[in-house]
């Protein structure tokens, strides 16, 4: 294939561009992510809005570059994961999905690890951002959802969907929920002895098989691309790091979006306190998600009066005013912790605040605050391993 459309839904934007088989990016667009309606423990996007964006972003491309988009052979998607999108029987989404940021289900865990069998390999690692524990607060909050429930998909999956009419995913994105559909020693799966439906996993493809091809009728400007094929892909940290050449054993990668992702490469599956082991097809990733990055970045921004400021001028500015002598530490936990904590009680603060502390002090504490925490799932991880990692 000469010519590729390739997609990225972040948490702050997607991307899209028209690539060529040699990596050669022709034109690419961006607009905004939906934004998340966030109410205490709740944060929920409707899934619609990324199809929406999809459509805008698709447009941007067909206007800067017509001839390049009607030729484009094909679509990959990669993005955001931890979010479940809850797709009924007839197509249509039956509730907004929940995101990475969503910690509802905290009040409901205790009774449901009571319900588990402790030696399902999966059971230690139920918490609150886990699907299995999400699902469960749907069945306690809204049975009716659940009820009309047919398949949980990633975002890119529903995209997907939309394009080709056929919901599926792949086994890197859906890991947690496959692994929790997964029959342990007494023959259950962590979904039937919590009481939910076996059938809710949406069939696996490998990230470069192909899911469908597009369907006629959508709008302008994808009815040009009738008939492409669409490719499965995978979350936005596989699909990075495969693209650094760093899903290697021995290499590490450190992916600064809207959230941090930090992990070790391994030859074999591997189990560390606080971090995720996945099958990554080919080696096994040590680490995982933050609840933190570059959000947090946006956050101070508003605190010192920047909100509209482009981000890496913003910092770069507070970065170069002056320093006091006295260094100042932040804890990064403004909404819980993923890894390695998982804990949604977390919370942040800057420790050791002084009358000469400033704009720049605050940027540095919250920089360094983020590094050390990536520095705490490196050293774990390479504890477990056993090795240092040869490259970040």
């Amino acid at each position: 294939m000469s010519r590729v459309l390739v997609c990225d839904i972040g948490g702050t934007n997607l991307r899209a561009a028209l690539m060529r088989d040699d990596g050669r990016v022709e034109v690419d667009r961006m607009v905004a992510a939906p934004k998340p309606r966030s109410r205490l423990r709740e944060d929920e996007i409707d899934p619609k809005a990324w199809w929406s964006a999809f459509l805008a972003m698709a447009g941007a491309l067909a206007a800067a570059a017509p001839e390049a988009f009607a030729a484009a052979e094909a679509v990959a998607i990669c993005g955001v994961t931890r979010t479940q999108i809850f797709l009924g029987r007839d197509g249509e989404v039956v509730r907004p999905a929940l995101t990475w940021r969503d910690t509802r289900a905290e009040e409901g865990l205790a009774a449901l690890r009571g319900r588990l069998p402790v030696d399902h390999p999966e059971a230690a690692g139920v918490n609150a951002f886990h699907p299995l524990a999400r699902l469960d607060w749907l069945s306690r909050h809204e049975p009716e959802v659940l009820a009309a429930l047919d398949v949980v998909l990633d975002p890119k999956d529903y995209l997907n969907f939309r394009l080709t009419g056929v919901a599926a995913s792949d086994p890197v994105s859906m890991a947690r929920l496959v692994a929790a559909a997964a029959p342990g020693p007494d023959g259950r799966s962590l979904l039937e002895a919590a009481g939910l439906p076996a059938t809710l996993p949406p069939p696996l493809l490998e990230p470069a098989d192909r899911v469908g091809a597009i369907q006629p009728g959508l709008p302008a400007p994808l009815d040009r691309l009738a008939g492409r094929p669409v490719f499965a892909g995978c979350n936005d940290t596989w699909t990075a790091v495969t693209g650094l050449g760093a899903q290697r054993p021995g290499f590490a990668y450190n992916i600064s979006g809207t959230t941090e992702v930090f992990g070790l490469m391994a030859a074999e599956p591997i189990a560390a306190e606080g971090l995720l082991t996945v099958d990554w097809r080919g080696a096994h990733q040590l680490g995982g998600p933050g609840q933190n990055g570059a959000d947090t970045l946006a956050w101070l921004l508003g605190l010192v009066g920047h909100a509209d400021a482009p981000t890496g001028a913003a910092i770069d500015a507070l970065l170069a005013g002056p320093r006091d002598s006295q260094p100042l530490l932040f804890l990064p936990y403004l909404q819980g912790e993923r890894v390695p904590y998982w804990d949604t009680a977390l919370r942040g603060a800057f420790v050791g605040l002084n009358r000469r502390h400033g704009a720049a002090d605050l940027a540095w504490a919250v920089l360094e605050g983020v590094a050390f925490l990536n520095r705490i799932v490196l050293e774990r991880a390479e504890t477990a391993a056993g090795l240092k990692a040869a490259e970040i």
